[in-house]
């Protein structure tokens, strides 16, 4: 008589829905209801520090005389025609031009087009795939 009482009772009325319903129902409740007002007098006290703090500092602040600001150029080496290469390896681009492979160099070479972040220098003619075997582009040149 049991197995027909289970085939015979509407969805709702079975366990494997039931509970999971009243676990969720039970945590929408615990949600809704929760002690949630330290949390917000928390965030209302610290934002309430900081406009006071933002106040305060704004008012003792003098003004300046303005200074011109110099505009520093980067310490890069300027590229050198002869500079020895570790390696004499090409490849063919995908435009079908013949590239130098990235090698290492004491100091920049002429054509390079970034410096790969395992110190070899790149002399790709595109930006996609640069020193994607060698850590990724340390920086464009």
């Amino acid at each position: 008589m049991a197995t027909q009482d289970r085939k015979t009772r509407k969805w709702y009325q079975k366990k494997r829905y039931i509970i999971p319903i009243a676990f969720f129902g039970l945590i929408v409740l615990l949600g809704a209801f929760g002690d949630s007002s330290s949390q917000t007098r928390s965030v209302q006290d610290s934002t309430a520090a900081i406009n006071s703090f933002n106040t305060a500092q704004v008012s003792q602040v003098a003004p300046s005389p303005s200074v011109p600001v110099k505009q520093i150029a980067p310490n890069q080496p300027e590229p050198s025609e002869q500079t020895p290469l570790s390696n004499d390896n090409y490849y063919t681009n995908s435009a079908g031009n013949t590239v130098h492979s990235p090698a290492y160099a004491p100091s920049i070479p002429a054509g390079a087009t970034a410096q790969c972040r395992d110190g070899t220098y790149s002399f790709s003619q595109s930006r996609r795939g640069t020193c994607s075997h060698h850590g990724g582009v340390a920086r464009w040149l």
